[in-house]
């Protein structure tokens, strides 16, 4: 039977032989198998054209499935070794890029970024008026390392609601940019959301920082990554572009229009071509359930994975705390944001399964990974789908995984 058809609870049996482990260390092994029935039932029931999985317990394998077409045009099956698109998820690799230089010496947190980036050193506030004669304040603090990690440094998206700044940030076509110093300028020129440190609001805060990691380590963003997070971690196929070697694994994001999927083009500047577009700190990686693990992994293990250590005990203490404070607020009910990704702070106000201080994020194309350093789980879940999660399946996906946990 073709490997993207295999029933769930096969794929979990031939995942615990071929890892040779007990099959019941600290999970029920008929209930981790409902994970592979609950992702195999999102691309039966015509939701996802594709879904695919990857859970790790105590750092051995336990769950594993892909199921339906990483491209339906040409029936090429969703496979694990399938590369993605992770949008948002790039976001934790680029912060543990950024931390190694807190590590050096190289930045601290309270650092203004202005100090690297000049191009921020006067930044502007939306006051009201409209795109085209806007009112504007100057902003009463600098933009810090800490407000880029956390999100509280002013910016926004163009994408998240029809507004006078929204139609600016489209305006400016910042996707478009040819590089980083490019997509700086664009990025400088345009006013802020709210005065930095006041609010989250989630952000281009993370392409900022890739540029501030270039310049302050005089090396390509790209290459900091690389040499810094994923190289000594083994992620051979997480990176900004997709080899041509490598080309034929990349999955299509797919829409869904009028009962059947279509392709969907490139967004956020994430060009498989090498030579295109720019590395974009916030949404623009390619990768692999298997080298996603090993990162996730790394978190959940207190900033180590396989004996290789990314960041130090106290830098990942600091790095995970819930980092939002005052009017700082994610507006998700047991929820915060560290200088990392999102971090559960209250499980009884939460609306799926996890534990206190659980490090989570998705991405645009419904992918998702969490770490859990309590239960020492890691998760990981493509579709390649937009619009996000229309059905929910991320939560289902993670509720699934914990409910199997003795």
């Amino acid at each position: 039977m073709p490997q993207h058809l295999l029933p769930a609870a096969s794929s979990l049996a031939l995942c615990l032989a071929l890892a040779g482990q007990s099959p019941s260390a600290g999970h029920d092994v008929e209930r981790m198998a409902r994970v592979g029935t609950v992702a195999e039932r999102e691309v039966t029931s015509g939701h996802y054209a594709a879904t695919s999985f990857l859970v790790l317990h105590h750092g051995e394998e336990v769950a594993a499935g892909a199921f339906g077409h990483a491209d339906v045009a040409s029936s090429t099956p969703m496979r694990r070794d399938t590369i993605v698109r992770i949008f948002s998820m790039s976001k934790a690799i680029t912060a543990v890029t950024a931390l190694t230089l807190l590590e050096d010496g190289l930045v601290r947190l309270d650092t203004k970024v202005a100090d690297w980036l000049p191009e921020f050193a006067a930044p502007k506030v939306f006051a009201g008026g409209t795109a085209d004669a806007p009112r504007l304040e100057p902003a009463q603090k600098a933009i810090t390392v800490r407000m880029l990690l956390n999100h509280t440094a002013g910016f926004t998206y163009d994408f998240f609601r029809d507004s006078p700044l929204h139609d600016m940030y489209r305006a400016a076509d910042l996707w478009s940019a040819a590089s980083l110093d490019e997509f700086v300028r664009r990025a400088a020129a345009l006013p802020l959301l709210a005065q930095p440190g006041e609010q989250w609001n989630y952000s281009i805060a993370d392409d900022v920082l890739g540029a501030l990691i270039e310049r302050v380590a005089g090396r390509p963003f790209a290459d900091c990554v690389r040499d810094r997070v994923t190289g000594p971690l083994g992620m051979a196929d997480t990176d900004f572009d997709v080899p041509e070697a490598k080309r034929a694994r990349l999955a299509t994001v797919h829409t869904k229009k009028d009962g059947a999927f279509e392709a969907v083009s490139e967004a956020f500047g994430t060009y498989a071509e090498p030579g295109r577009g720019f590395p974009a700190g916030g949404a623009g990686m390619f990768s692999t359930l298997d080298d996603y693990a090993k990162f996730a992994g790394m978190l959940a293990g207190g900033g180590s994975w396989n004996g290789v250590r990314i960041l130090g005990r106290k830098t990942m203490e600091l790095a995970t705390a819930n980092s939002l404070r005052g009017t700082q607020s994610m507006r998700s009910p047991g929820d915060g944001w560290n200088l990392i990704c999102g971090v559960r702070t209250d499980p009884g106000a939460a609306s799926d399964l996890g534990s206190q201080g659980m490090l989570f994020w998705s991405g645009a194309a419904t992918t998702a990974f969490f770490a859990d350093p309590h239960e020492d789980l890691v998760g990981v879940v493509f579709c390649q789908h937009l619009p996000h999660d229309p059905e929910r399946f991320l939560s289902r996906f993670r509720d699934a995984v914990y409910s199997a946990l003795r």
